[in-house]
């Protein structure tokens, strides 16, 4: 019998995933006494830390009474579905947390489905029991209810059930009864998640995982199926198109604490990290050159929305940015789909121009602000949702579960907000003092409706949403119905220009900030796009009197978000996106080219 136990903790976003690796970590003194160190330890990247959400899933392993647990902490939100779907490879089995006022949320259902589906055993931990008007029995029976839906079998349904508070850091198996600390969990891990098996035979392992190092290149990182691995083993690596190339383990790692630790060989069950590979996929198998079996290829979800990326070439570009040429932005998107398995890149008919396949908005967003942040400068298009054909040629679309949780006054706007969106009301239930209302709702619908729901409900409500299936098509959805301000010449905008235009709409920018020809610079109160001069300055007269200046009053600028600036465009703006600033603008900044193109389309 092995002694080790790998487990994947799955839990809908800001459900406190982290925070119980958090208490794993400390709870087995990985740090030493003196040793300062923040709360979130695992949520390493910037983006993870400022949004409060695991992007990328990664490994740490703990010592518990003479038994090794591998930890996976995976992402909750499924537009980062593929992360997921490769993670669960590695495991024997699950811990899944749900809060215990929230209950089980959508993105939950979606990766259980996933962990259900390839037989794991689940540990449920009921969190967060020191909450206020927490139903901790209630959400024990719905997570049941849940996986009989998902049709777990009978050893997958008796699970154990843990209540606990991991910000407290307690685990037990009372929840009316607080622990010390939280070693009944890691108990009821070590007894319930099967150990690892010991497969012998031939070395097999799938690379389910990438990590990159300046000193030695791309590393593999996977669970050994098979068979016992040896530094310095000549074996193969068989590719997706069925080809076996041969391939050198110069270096193994396993995962010890928070770090890596070179080892000589690991055998099956545990999980490395293989340095000394070339040109290998996520995917790959590495096994005997001269009998190669490779393992099934990991299945990932279908993308469901696509965008536009081009270089930019707006009058501003690269004032801000280091890179910003097409040979940058070709070379960043493919390298990003060496290691994210749920994004697709094609090239279109020019050199500058790609088209970007993900699972949602967040998904595409979270890439393109970590580009932002490296330094390149790019222009998106507007997200457009992919359609398929059904077998009676048929249109379809993608379709979401969309949960809303809002306060009881508010949910009739929610409701017409959505239903004006093609969305269907499913289920609605009151919850404390919240209304808890499910929809199945078009992916086009989605697109904006997040703004419009939390100005609506005075930034109360909670969303979130999940892929449910491709269904036929529901039809046209109203869009933006105000038309764009733009900007009719270059230069710096006026504060007199700014306050004679105040009743034509709300503006995006201030007094003193660069415009260009073409730049969206408000929202028009009426439909219908608008030119106007914001470079116009006060003529001078020499006479003086009392009274004619009055004082300027500016409405302040509408900041958006990155995700806000994306679903606001329309189909004839791009997102100009650089290191500090985001614009919107027209993707003919000239008026006349914008209006022959515009008789061009309506001539096709």
């Amino acid at each position: 019998m092995q002694s080790i136990r790998n487990i994947a903790i799955i839990a809908h976003v800001d459900h406190g995933k982290t925070t119980l690796v958090d208490k794993f970590i400390h709870y087995s003194k990985l740090f030493r006494e003196n040793q300062q160190f923040d709360d979130l330890i695992l949520d390493n990247n910037d983006l993870e830390r400022e949004r409060g959400i695991t992007i990328v899933s990664k490994n740490v392993s703990v010592r518990y009474k003479d038994v090794k647990i591998n930890i996976i902490d995976t992402p909750g939100h499924s537009d980062f579905g593929g992360e997921v779907e490769r993670v669960l490879k590695m495991a024997d089995g699950v811990v899944i947390l749900v809060d215990a006022f929230e209950g089980p949320m959508p993105q939950t259902r979606f990766v259980l489905g996933k962990a259900l589906q390839l037989g794991l055993k689940v540990v449920l931990v009921v969190n967060k029991v020191d909450k206020p008007n927490c139903r901790p029995d209630e959400v024990h029976e719905a997570v049941f209810d849940l996986m009989f839906n998902l049709e777990a079998n009978d050893v997958q349904l008796d699970f154990p059930t843990v209540f606990g508070s991991s910000k407290q850091g307690w685990m037990g198996p009372d929840w009316q009864k607080p622990t010390t600390d939280i070693s009944y969990l890691l108990d009821v891990i070590v007894e319930h998640i099967p150990p690892a098996p010991n497969n012998e035979g031939d070395p097999q392992m799938q690379i389910t995982s990438l990590d990159y190092s300046s000193f030695v290149g791309r590393i593999a990182i996977g669970r050994v199926h098979r068979g016992t691995f040896k530094e310095g083993a000549q074996l193969g690596l068989c590719k997706s198109d069925g080809s076996v190339k041969r391939a050198r383990i110069k270096e193994l790692q396993v995962f010890e604490g928070l770090g890596r630790q070179k080892v000589t060989e690991v055998s099956s069950g545990d999980i490395c990290a293989v340095t000394g590979l070339e040109d290998f996929e996520i995917g790959d198998t590495i096994t005997l050159f001269e009998n190669p079996e490779p393992l099934p290829r990991i299945s990932v979800d279908e993308p469901t929305m696509n965008m536009l990326f081009t270089i930019n070439n707006s009058p501003f570009f690269g004032k801000e940015g280091k890179f910003v040429t097409s040979r940058h932005l070709r070379e960043r998107l493919f390298k990003e789909m060496e290691k994210n398995l749920a994004l697709r890149v094609e090239s279109m008919g020019s050199e500058d121009k790609f088209m970007v396949f993900g699972r949602g908005i967040l998904h595409l967003s979270v890439l393109i602000e970590t580009m932002r942040r490296e330094g390149y400068e790019l222009q998106v298009g507007q997200p457009q949702v992919i359609f398929k054909e059904g077998d009676k040629g048929e249109r379809l679309e993608p379709i979401e579960i969309l949960v809303v949780d809002v306060p009881e006054e508010s949910a009739g706007k929610v409701i017409e907000l959505v239903t004006q969106r093609k969305g269907d009301l499913l289920v609605m239930e009151p919850r404390g003092d919240l209304q808890h209302l499910e929809f199945n709702i078009p992916s086009r619908g989605l697109i904006g409706l997040r703004s419009n729901v939390l100005t609506a409900t005075q930034g109360e409500a909670v969303l979130s949403h999940r892929f449910k299936a491709y269904e036929p098509h529901k039809g046209t959805i109203p869009g933006r119905i105000n038309g764009s301000i733009i900007s009719k010449g270059t230069g710096v905008a006026t504060p007199y220009a700014l306050d004679r235009l105040q009743e034509r709409g709300r503006f995006f920018v201030d007094p003193g900030e660069e415009l260009y020809m073409g730049m969206v610079i408000g929202e028009h109160s009426r439909p219908g796009d608008i030119v106007v001069n914001l470079q116009e300055t006060k003529k001078l007269t020499n006479m003086r009197a009392s009274g004619t200046d009055d004082n300027v009053r500016i409405a302040p600028k509408i900041n958006f978000s990155l995700e806000e600036s994306m679903e606001y465009i329309q189909k004839d703006e791009y997102l100009e996106v650089t290191p500090q600033t985001l614009r919107i603008r027209k993707i003919y900044l000239d008026e006349n080219e914008r209006k022959r193109n515009s008789k061009e389309m309506e001539m096709a």
